[in-house]
């Protein structure tokens, strides 16, 4: 049976609020994107407000010395990288896009940096376009709750858009990511906090297999 995704955004927004974040500005959104990859959002959130506010503009940031942007960054992890890639992004932006961040998947992926995920937070987060970004908290709630069944972020992706209404597709990854840090955790996930826990092919394995014997991992 296929599980009702209303009935789920439902039920999350119950405990979360949707955030905005960076005052909803395109280039801040995507600078702050690019920053939070492979790092936890205290990290992002340090670095993103390091650097602006030593460096509050595009102009600002691609002109700026590299090695003063790696120290302001540097809580984000990868500092050498993501300084590279944000200020040949601040560069393509004033070169080629008129200093202005574009609104479409398909010149937003060209940038360096920019996967679809990254893509697609900018779509969401910043000019409020129904899109969803796949990161590993939304790739393993929705599988873990039988939403779908997929391998990898970009399947998933693909199959959530076939699932979830269109409607609810700029709520999706911003209570998923906050149920998965806070909730459905990674390790350890508190079953006995889940609103969804009536629902979830995850949990309902874990009870047949705790009534058959079997030992029980969590992942």
């Amino acid at each position: 049976m296929r599980l009702d995704s209303e009935k789920i955004i439902t039920e999350l927004k119950t405990l979360y609020n949707i955030r905005v974040f960076e005052d909803k500005d395109p280039y801040r959104v995507l600078i702050r994107t690019i920053l939070s990859q492979r790092t936890r959002d205290e990290n992002t959130d340090l670095a993103t407000k390091n650097l602006f506010d030593k460096y509050p503009t595009m102009e600002d940031i691609a002109f700026a010395p590299t090695d003063k942007i790696e120290k302001l960054i540097k809580p984000a992890g990868f500092y050498r990288v993501k300084t590279k890639r944000i200020k040949q992004v601040s560069n393509i932006l004033m070169d080629e896009y008129d200093s202005k961040v574009p609104d479409n998947l398909k010149d937003l992926i060209k940038l360096p940096g920019v996967g679809r995920k990254t893509a697609n937070c900018v779509l969401v987060f910043a000019f409020e376009k129904p899109a969803i970004p796949v990161d590993t908290h939304v790739h393993r709630i929705s599988n873990r709750l039988g939403l779908i069944n997929t391998n990898t972020p970009e399947e998933s992706e693909f199959e959530l858009e076939k699932v979830v209404p269109k409607k609810l597709w700029i709520e999706l990854n911003d209570l998923m990511v906050q149920f998965g840090q806070d909730i459905c955790r990674p390790i350890n996930p508190k079953h006995d906090l889940c609103p969804l826990s009536e629902i979830c092919k995850f949990y309902k394995n874990i009870l047949n297999n705790y009534s058959s014997g079997q030992k029980i991992i969590i992942l």
